[in-house]
C-alpha cells in the first residue's frame, strides 16, 4: 500500500519508536559531547564574513525601491532598530556557531519585539511569539542566541550599565531552561494545548521584584489591547468619500495605487484581487464561509515593520453590509524565502506563504482564524486580521525590573513554542539543572552585541558617505 504524507519541517512518521522520557533525556545529556554548553559563548566574525551593507543591499533588490529608504532610515535610529532589521545577517553568523543537533520549528527572528499579545479565536487574550516571516525548522539554539542578544542589545539602549543588561540576559536563559525542563514532564497534547494568557502573566510576575506595580502596568497594557478591535480600528483606517468608505492614504505609509507613477511599481487593484481570491481557498470550508459574507471595498499598499519595509504589503477593507458597522480589515503580506534557507536547506512548501501560516500554527498555540495563503505573479503571500487586540511591549522604555520581567516572559514562550515541535526532554537533557548554558549565551549575547553595534555604526557611515539613502522620521 502506497501512503503519502504532508509537507513536514520537524516532524517524523507517526510509527516512530517509543521511547521514556529519560531516555530521551539521556540521549540529549549525551549530546554535550558534541557540543559542550560552555562553546556557545565562543563567538568571533568569520573572516569571509560578507560586508552587512552588501547583505541589506542585495536584500533590497526585490523590494519597493521608493520604499527602501524608508528601511534605512527606521534602521538607523539605533542599534536595536537596526538588530531588528538584519535577520539575514546574524542567520549568516549563527550558521557558524555549534549546535546540539536537535531540530524545532524556528521562528527565525526571535528578537524581543517579536512577541506579543494578541486575541485568541476563544477571545482570549494570549502572549504568544508574533512574526513568522522566516519561520523554517533548524536548531533551536539560534532563536535563543537571537533573542539573547537582543536583550543586551535592548538593555544598553536603555541606559542600564552591563551588570543589570548581563543579569536580565541570565535569567532569561534560566526561564528558557526551567520552562523547558517543565515541557519536558508534561505530556505532548498538554503542551500543545499550554498557552500564556493575561492571567498567566499576572501570575509570572506575582513573585517578582516591583510585583504590584508589573501587576498594574500588565493590567494596563491589556485594557489597552482589548479595545484595539477591528471596530475601533474601522473609523480611525477609513473615510467616507461619495458616501462610500475608502481607506485613508497617509503617505507614504498608507496609499493607494497610483496608474500613472510607474516608478513605484506598484500592484494593481485587479491583482491584489486576485490574491485575495487565492486566499480563500487556502482557508479551511468553515473559515471561508465567515469571509465570503463580506465584501471587499477598498485595498491599500500599507508599509509595515523595520525589516519588513519595502516588501509588497496591502490592507484590505471588507464590510458586512451596507451600514458600515461590520467592518473586516485584512493584511496582507508578501513572503519571500527565509533567511535561513542557505543554511539549513530549503522550505517544504513551494509557497512561502503557506511556510510562515503552517509554522505559525505550529508554533503558537492560538493563531488567527484567518490565517491564509496566496500568490500571484511569481510572489507569495500571507494574510491575517490586521488588528485584533493585538499590542506589542515597548523595550525602548522600560525600566530594569520591568525589561527583566519580560525577557523572562520572552523566554517562556520561546521555549513553548519549540516544545510543541521538537522533543522538550532531549533539549532539556541538553541544557541541565545548572547555569552552565546561560552564562554561556550570556557571554555570546554580550559579544554579539559589540557586533551588532559596529554594523549598526557601519550603516551610518554609508548613509553619510551617500552610499546609501535613509529617510527618517517616518
Amino acid at each position: 500500500m502506497t501512503t503519502t504524507t504532508t509537507p513536514s519541517t520537524v516532524a517524523t512518521e507517526w510509527t516512530r519508536d517509543l521511547t521514556t522520557r529519560a531516555e530521551r533525556y539521556a540521549a540529549g545529556k549525551a549530546l554535550r559531547s558534541k557540543a559542550p554548553r560552555s562553546s556557545h559563548a565562543e563567538w568571533a566574525p568569520d573572516p569571509q564574513r560578507p560586508d552587512p551593507i552588501s547583505i541589506l543591499e542585495e536584500s533590497n533588490k526585490t523590494r519597493l525601491q521608493h520604499l527602501v529608504p524608508i528601511r534605512f532610515g527606521r534602521m538607523s535610529t539605533s542599534a536595536f532598530a537596526f538588530y531588528r532589521g538584519t535577520a539575514d545577517i546574524m542567520a549568516y553568523d549563527l550558521a557558524k556557531t555549534p549546535v546540539s543537533g536537535i531540530q524545532a520549528q524556528l521562528c527565525g527572528d526571535a528578537h524581543l519585539s517579536n512577541f506579543g499579545v494578541f486575541a485568541s479565536p476563544e477571545r482570549r487574550q494570549v502572549f504568544d511569539v508574533n512574526d513568522f516571516d522566516e519561520t523554517l525548522a533548524g536548531p533551536w539554539e539560534w532563536d535563543v542566541k537571537r533573542l539573547a542578544a537582543s536583550v543586551v542589545i535592548g538593555g544598553r539602549q536603555n541606559g542600564y550599565t552591563a551588570q543589570e543588561s548581563r543579569q536580565a540576559v541570565v535569567r532569561c536563559m534560566q526561564r528558557y531552561r526551567e520552562s523547558m525542563q517543565q515541557f519536558a514532564l508534561m505530556n505532548h497534547l498538554d503542551v500543545w494545548y499550554y498557552h500564556i494568557d493575561v492571567e498567566g502573566i499576572l501570575a509570572m510576575v506575582r513573585g517578582m521584584a516591583g510585583a504590584k506595580r508589573l501587576q498594574k502596568r500588565v493590567e494596563e497594557a491589556s485594557a489597552k489591547a482589548s479595545k484595539r478591535t477591528r471596530i475601533e480600528t474601522f473609523p480611525k483606517l477609513t473615510e467616507a468619500v461619495n458616501g462610500q468608505y475608502r481607506i485613508k492614504d497617509e503617505p507614504p505609509l498608507i496609499f493607494h495605487y497610483d496608474p500613472l507613477d510607474t516608478s513605484k511599481n506598484n500592484l494593481d487593484t485587479e491583482e491584489w484581487r486576485a490574491m485575495v481570491r487565492g486566499f480563500l481557498a487556502s482557508l479551511p470550508e468553515e473559515r471561508r464561509i465567515i469571509v465570503m459574507r463580506y465584501r471587499g471595498v477598498d485595498i491599500a499598499q500599507k508599509v509595515v515593520g523595520v525589516g519588513s519595509v519595502g516588501t509588497r504589503c496591502a490592507i484590505v477593507l471588507c464590510l458586512g453590509g451596507a451600514e458600515g458597522d461590520d467592518p473586516l480589515i485584512m493584511q496582507i503580506k508578501e513572503a519571500s524565502a527565509s533567511v535561513l534557507e542557505p543554511y539549513v536547506g530549503a522550505s517544504p512548501y513551494k509557497n512561502h506563504g503557506e511556510r510562515v501560516v503552517v509554522g505559525q500554527h505550529m508554533m503558537q498555540a492560538a493563531s488567527d482564524i484567518f490565517l491564509g495563503w496566496s500568490t500571484f505573479n511569481g510572489r507569495d503571500y500571507y494574510a491575517r486580521q490586521l488588528r485584533d487586540m493585538k499590542m506589542s511591549a515597548e523595550v525602548e522604555t522600560m525600566v530594569p525590573v520591568g525589561f527583566s520581567a519580560y525577557v523572562e516572559l520572552c523566554a517562556a514562550t520561546l521555549a513553548r513554542a519549540h516544545a510543541r515541535t521538537s522533543d522538550p526532554a532531549q533539549i532539556s537533557g541538553y541544557l541541565g539543572n545548572g547555569d552552565t548554558f546561560d552564562r554561556a549565551i550570556a557571554s555570546f549575547a554580550e559579544v554579539y552585541a559589540d557586533q551588532a553595534e559596529r554594523d549598526h555604526a557601519a550603516l551610518l557611515a554609508a548613509i553619510k558617505e551617500g552610499r546609501v539613502q535613509a529617510q527618517t522620521g517616518v
